[in-house]
């Protein structure tokens, strides 16, 4: 199985759990959130990215792949296992959809998506609300995937 297909598999099934890491020195204050799977942070590290970073009261969430459905799911299922990743990734930060800031959402058919987005959307997301950004776009990194979803989030418990 090719190192991308372990990451693709990975990524949307959201098996990869996570631990807080410091990376933190005088000039670059920030934490890090990794894969505690040794085959995950290898991924990760392979191709270098963390599932958020923490700086100086903000959280920076990666991108978060919704999809493709799995056999029996609806796009609006795909979505909503995004935003539980999300927000699983947001408590072991320090941090909640409350604090939510900034989400910004890339759609492979943001006509297809859009409805099933906003629907999930409201589940964890309520007033007042966070700035959203909606973007359409050709593809995303794993082919067949629907939504890919940004965040960034203040920290408000202690770290």
């Amino acid at each position: 199985m090719s190192n991308l297909t372990k990451l693709t598999a990975l990524m949307t099934a959201g098996v990869a759990t996570l631990c807080l890491t410091s990376t933190a020195s005088a000039q670059e204050p920030k934490q890090v959130l990794m894969p505690e799977n040794p085959q995950a942070n290898a991924l990760f590290e392979q191709f270098g990215f963390s599932e958020a970073v923490i700086d100086r009261g903000t959280i920076y969430i990666s991108g978060v792949i919704a999809g493709p459905p799995a056999e029996g799911q609806s796009p609006e299922d795909a979505i909503d296992a995004a935003f539980q990743r999300i927000g699983r990734t947001l408590e072991r930060a320090g941090s909640s959809w409350d604090d939510v800031v900034d989400v910004t959402s890339f759609h492979t058919d943001l006509a297809a998506s859009g409805e099933a987005f906003v629907t999930v959307k409201h589940r964890y997301l309520k007033a007042p609300f966070a700035a959203w950004t909606a973007i359409g776009i050709d593809a995303l990194y794993i082919p067949g995937a629907l939504v890919e979803v940004k965040v960034v989030a203040r920290v408000t418990q202690a770290e």
